[in-house]
């Protein structure tokens, strides 16, 4: 299967491909797959997806999860490949390390992911190893010549270019004045330039299971 016949089944579930990683002689993929593709949310349809599926509404935990766990498996035996997922664990796959080595997703000044696509909100639901070489492409970082406002951003400073202090933003989301990223997302990702079209909804979704 040709890489746009994959990304059309990918993007008719809300989903597009950030990523194809080529399996190497210094770095094999698991269980000698060729390639491996790396699916992120599709913005901003991707939310409408799950808010409308069986898990978002049957009142049990880790909806968002157990929606790309049914979904990309599904994909995964329409495509003949393995599934896998950055959540289940330890362990843990190398999502980080699968990302970089996709092409499509860079390191930011801030440490986070970055892509052209999605800026800082840049997230994986899933990936797909398959035994066929499926086409990779290279689509450069959006930081270059950037001002890098990611840098400055966070009303606390628990996000820089020397790293991110956790329990600083902790801190500051127990605060009155950390409801703004608590309902809308870390101000440092939202200054991102590149991808600013996520949903409220869906950030609030996720800040909600980071400060629990």
């Amino acid at each position: 299967m040709q890489r746009a016949e994959i990304e059309a089944l990918a993007n008719a579930e809300g989903l597009t491909i950030s990523g194809v990683v080529q399996a190497t002689v210094e770095k094999p993929l698991p269980n000698g797959a060729a390639s491996l593709i790396l699916l992120s949310p599709l913005e901003p349809l991707f939310w409408a997806h799950v808010q409308k599926s069986a898990e978002a509404r049957d009142g049990t935990p880790d909806p968002l999860d157990r929606w790309s766990l049914r979904v990309i498996s599904e994909m995964a035996l329409r495509l003949d490949g393995e599934p896998f997922f950055p959540f289940g664990g330890p362990p843990y796959h190398p999502f980080y390390t699968w990302a970089i080595d996709g092409g499509e997703v860079h390191v930011s000044p801030v440490a986070l992911l970055t892509s052209q696509r999605a800026g800082l909100f840049t997230s994986f639901r899933g990936a797909i190893a398959l035994s066929e070489r499926i086409a990779s492409e290279y689509v450069p970082s959006p930081c270059a010549g950037c001002a890098q406002p990611c840098t400055t951003s966070c009303p606390v400073g628990a996000m820089g270019p020397n790293g991110y202090d956790v329990p600083k933003c902790h801190a500051f989301l127990d605060s009155s004045e950390g409801r703004d990223c608590l309902s809308n997302g870390c101000r440092a990702r939202r200054a991102c330039p590149a991808g600013t079209n996520r949903l409220s909804e869906q950030s609030a979704h996720h800040m909600s299971y980071f400060h629990r």
